[in-house]
């Protein structure tokens, strides 16, 4: 049976019943179709039953796969037609959009599905010329800032990141060499690709710009007989590194230190960065490739590895900008490019990951709802809901928008790196 014919047999209206606000008629019904006419015009591929506050409801799309929600207040509805890109997460979060059949992955998956971005909408288009407009104060990331900013995100229960990432507690996107790959597995081959884009070599000094948790710096360490320096602007992540770093017996190979990345003054044989380059800012891409320069040795490798755009340049997305990473950008590659010349650093090597952070991001949120339970016990409701659409519009956007992920390998030599790709996969082989 398929997911439409079940949809209309369990009838989604009478899984919750709606308890109507009593909105104002006229403005309802302006937003109303303001609403509706635009998931008219976008949905083809699969169905979308919406119930409005006043118990109406209206069907967008035909065929598989099916879901039915809900929004309870008027005022949501307001909100969700007039900007939707921040208030349909805050509506989900609040209870105010709800999910009558399927979940909000397949909500979003749906929606994201056939508009992608949306950018063929006036309303969609005037507001990312507004965040655009603003986009320079959005994402200006002294150093200051910049550690609220990671304190937001990153300095919350050990508990948390427990229940949801891999035991090295990875928290970036996996190299899924084979669709049947586990996450640990996929975790795993990304440590082994990026260290072998690195070409390491025993004895070597190596920077960590945004170490995290510490299982880059220790693999790394532990594989490769290099001395690591890893710098975070976590206290949390900072503790938990160390103590991880010691249980290993890797204190004399590996250190941390709460530290921005401006301010550090050794210089290193090897850098790595991964997931940390989306926090600087496009106003600091300057500064930090400098920084990488300045801290590089001649004959020295960098690797950079983050969330980007395939498309043109953005904005950040309102939703996530405001709940879960402040100051955070994905950037289009002709934002990181000019900055990387103008350091004196040559780019040796582009990789672009496509589909990669969706399947990590699939493996997160089926984690996270099977550990849910737990979760309630540590955080209330209302942050469960907020983590569960960002782990769904996050996976939901990688497979549907323009969203990827770039590897960056950079040298101050034009030798410095092989003429061919060959020692990556060979590397990987001898690990």
């Amino acid at each position: 049976m398929s997911d439409s014919t079940e949809l209309e047999k369990h009838d989604a209206t009478k899984v919750h019943s709606v308890a109507p606000d009593k909105p104002v008629r006229g403005q309802f019904n302006l937003w109303r179709r303001l609403l509706g006419g635009f998931l008219n015009r976008s949905i083809n591929t699969g169905t979308l039953i919406l119930t409005f506050p006043d118990a109406s409801r209206l069907r967008f799309g035909f065929g598989d796969p099916c879901v039915a929600a809900t929004i309870t207040s008027s005022r949501s509805l307001r909100r969700i037609a007039l900007n939707p890109d921040l208030a349909t997460g805050e509506a989900y979060m609040d209870g105010t959009l709800r999910i009558d059949y399927g979940d909000i992955y397949g909500f979003l998956d749906i929606v994201l599905g056939n508009l992608g971005d949306a950018s063929g909408s006036p309303l969609r288009r005037a507001w990312l010329a507004l965040r655009r407009l603003v986009r320079p104060l959005t994402l200006f990331n002294p150093a200051r800032r910049s550690q609220s900013n990671v304190a937001h995100h990153y300095d919350l229960t050990d508990q948390l990141y427990d229940l949801f990432l891999d035991a090295d507690r990875q928290y970036s996107c996996a190299y899924f060499a084979t669709p049947g790959d586990t996450l640990e597995q996929a975790q795993a081959q990304k440590k082994r690709h990026i260290a072998a884009k690195l070409l390491l070599e025993p004895g070597q000094r190596v920077l960590d710009i945004g170490s995290g948790w510490g299982g880059m710096a220790r693999f790394l360490a532990r594989d490769a007989d290099v001395s690591v320096t890893g710098l975070t602007l976590s206290k949390e992540q900072l503790l938990y590194a160390k103590i991880e770093t010691a249980n290993a017996g890797l204190d004399d190979e590996v250190t941390f230190h709460l530290r921005d990345y401006r301010h550090e003054a050794a210089r290193y044989d090897r850098i790595v960065s991964v997931g940390m380059f989306e926090h600087v800012g496009t106003p600091h891409y300057r500064t930090f490739f400098n920084t990488v320069s300045d801290r590089l040795t001649d004959d020295g490798i960098a690797v950079v590895h983050t969330i980007g755009t395939s498309g043109p340049p953005g904005a950040p997305g309102a939703w996530i900008k405001k709940y879960i990473f402040p100051g955070g950008y994905a950037p289009a590659m002709s934002e990181v490019l000019p900055s990387i010349e103008k350091s004196g650093l040559i780019v040796t090597d582009v990789e672009v990951l496509r589909l990669h952070y969706a399947e990590t991001l699939r493996a997160w949120r089926q984690r996270f709802l099977a550990n849910r339970a737990q979760l309630s016990d540590l955080h209330d409701d209302r942050f469960c809901r907020m983590w569960e659409f960002y782990l769904s519009a996050c996976e939901a956007a990688f497979r549907h928008t323009d969203l990827v992920v770039f590897q960056f390998q950079l040298a101050k030599r034009k030798t410095t790196v092989p003429l061919t790709r060959d020692y990556i996969a060979n590397a990987k082989a001898n690990q």
